[in-house]
């Protein structure tokens, strides 16, 4: 019932919503009524031989007072009236008008309830939905590398789209249906008490049994969920890796991961669809049960001269009562329907309640322009229980280029990964010209910082909007970017230049291509602080070439932390650092390191100069 409360608080403002609402469906159970109200003067009509009915109408019309005594004496009094002027044949086509009416009016006002809650509907998925993507872009990068994308990404469809069908559409149902069978029951009370009472002793039973039914659903609701998921997953890592599936023949293996998964999500869903079908007929039969049961008790009654109905009302009231079961049974099967939904509600709940582990402070300053020094001061870092980083203490002036090497798993990618605070610390301090950036605001510290990295990620979009991405720049600068980045001569070359479509993740370009249009981006942006990780090391040697001409110019008068294997591209640096198993072991510039007999940049140089062993 929370998850359920939950969900709809997504619907809000309620107050242009609810009451109109509440109004169309109070009409349209009024009309509704109002049908089945004009069966027992039509039938008293068709079998009365004596004039009884003319007889017993009121001879003036009542006063008012909301109260059935009130409705009916009403229309009695106009039909005697009728009945007096037009004859038995003009009071059955009034009878007949007054029923078209109604009918007509209890359907115009089910269908203004129903464009209601369609707005509803539309508005909590859409609410739903955005408060779950901005969550998702809140959350730190740690989150996204203990989580499956596909997992998320099933959170966003499926998921989202099993809480529309099974929530919100039933939303009109679980408000709807109590009223109607308030109003029902208030007319059969009306009717005959001992008939009501005797109904309501029987329909318990039937309503206990379903839920036993909407129990095991939600169980099985769960599993079903988490399945999906899991074979979302799947597939998203198929489509990643094809090339490698391809490569390997690895065919078959991959059909056997998902076929386990979409086997195991198929016989969850056979199971949850023979539970959810159960409830539809089992409530109908209960239904048709508790009706044969009246109709016994109230033929006994009214052969028995016990009762206060005569023929057409006991008629009046099975018919009524048997449309009681229409919104019982609907109630009955969306509990049954909602229980999916509330799973694969709480899981979209569940990410939406995750806190971001990385978020600004209550009093976060904006982070001034950056003008002396960078210093990493005693800092510390560890993966959870795993330590990475030990006392790392540098500082990097302005318009300094530092140099970070060493072999993998030292720690350089995470050292790159805590300035723009894609992660904090666990121990000591980053201080830009003395400015602790977690008091800062993190929008403020990666305004001034410009990222390209090993991998270059671009949108599958125009070559100019990736360049141009999150700027307001102009086309001259757009283009005077790429000719810095030694990307012009490429995107002209390109089918429609600029405006060229780049693909998924800019498949339709090469590595070097990619990255210069990456180097671009980051020329654009004109960030005081840059970081490169690995820019070079999955490029060939042309490309290599091209892409770095393009950071030298793209480092210069900036202060730069640079992340390298291919030592030949840092040999400039004004500092070289070398990381070995997350402690800074050696400090210099290249000359000065390889000095040092035996230490661990000259080892790394030689592997790399001689051959000896590829890095």
């Amino acid at each position: 019932m929370k998850t359920y409360l939950r969900i709809l608080q997504y619907a809000r403002p309620f107050s242009n919503v609810v009451p109109v609402y509440l109004l169309y469906t109070l009409l349209g159970i009024f009309f509704s009524l109002g049908n089945f109200a004009l069966m027992v003067p039509m039938l008293n009509l068709l079998f009365d031989k004596t004039g009884k009915v003319q007889l017993e109408a009121p001879t003036q019309l009542p006063d008012f007072a909301l109260t059935l005594e009130y409705v009916t004496g009403t229309f009695n009094y106009f039909f005697s009236q009728v009945i007096a002027t037009q004859g038995k044949m003009g009071a059955l086509l009034f009878v007949c008008l007054v029923l078209v009416s109604s009918v007509f009016f209890s359907n115009v006002f089910r269908y203004l309830s129903l464009r209601l809650a369609s707005k509803v509907r539309i508005r909590v998925i859409r609410n739903l939905r955005r408060e779950l993507y901005y969550r998702v872009i809140q959350l730190q990068l740690g989150y996204f590398a203990t989580e499956r994308k596909g997992d998320l990404m099933s959170r966003f469809t499926n998921d989202v789209q099993e809480v529309e069908v099974s929530v919100v559409n039933t939303l009109q149902a679980v408000v709807r249906d109590p009223l109607y069978i308030v109003a029902y029951f208030v007319v059969l009370f009306y009717m005959s008490v001992k008939l009501t009472l005797f109904s309501l002793v029987l329909l318990p039973i039937s309503g206990g049994m379903i839920a036993v039914l909407t129990k095991r659903l939600r169980t099985q609701a769960k599993t079903s969920q988490s399945t999906l998921g899991y074979m979302m997953s799947v597939i998203d890592e198929t489509l990643g890796g094809i090339r490698v599936i391809k490569a390997f023949n690895a065919q078959e293996y991959i059909k056997g991961k998902f076929e386990e998964q979409n086997d195991q999500y198929a016989v969850t869903a056979r199971r949850m669809d023979n539970i959810r079908d159960l409830a539809s007929p089992f409530s109908e039969f209960a239904g048709v049960m508790v009706v044969a049961g009246l109709l016994y008790y109230g033929g006994t009654l009214i052969l028995g001269g016990t009762s206060t109905l005569e023929g057409a009302s006991f008629i009046t009231y099975i018919i009524m009562f048997s449309q009681v079961l229409t919104p019982a049974k609907s109630l009955s099967s969306s509990f049954g329907n909602i229980q999916r939904g509330l799973v694969a509600g709480e899981r979209v709940l569940s990410i939406i309640d995750t806190e971001p582990a990385i978020r600004d402070k209550p009093a976060a300053q904006v982070l001034p322009s950056f003008q002396h020094q960078i210093e990493l001061r005693n800092l510390q870092f560890s993966y959870g229980d795993t330590p990475v980083l030990h006392d790392i203490n540098l500082v990097i002036p302005k318009g300094k280029t530092v140099a970070l090497v060493g072999p993998s798993g030292g720690g350089k990618s995470t050292l790159a990964d805590l300035l723009p605070r894609f992660y904090d610390p666990t121990g000591g301090q980053i201080l830009i010209d003395g400015h602790e950036v977690r008091d800062c605001t993190i929008h403020s510290v990666r305004d001034q910082m410009g990222i390209v990295t090993q991998e270059s990620i671009l949108f599958n979009d125009t070559i100019f909007n990736n360049i141009r991405f999150n700027t307001e720049a102009t086309d001259e600068q757009v283009i005077e970017a790429a000719k810095i980045a030694n990307a012009h001569e490429f995107i002209v070359k390109a089918p429609e230049g600029y405006h060229t479509y780049i693909g998924d993740r800019g498949s339709r370009l090469s590595g070097g291509q990619r990255q210069r249009l990456s180097i671009a981006r980051a020329i654009l942006r004109n960030p005081p602080i840059l970081i490169l990780d690995e820019a070079t090391s999955a490029l060939d040697t042309e490309s290599e070439k091209l892409v770095q001409e393009a950071l030298t110019r793209l480092m210069q008068n900036r202060t730069s932390l640079v992340i390298a294997h291919r030592l030949s591209t840092i040999q400039h640096a004004d500092e070289i650092v070398v990381l070995q198993q997350g402690r800074i072991v050696e400090r210099g510039t290249h000359e000065e390191l390889l000095r040092r007999d035996g230490g661990v940049y000259q080892r790394l140089n030689s592997m790399q100069t001689n051959g000896v062993l590829p890095l």
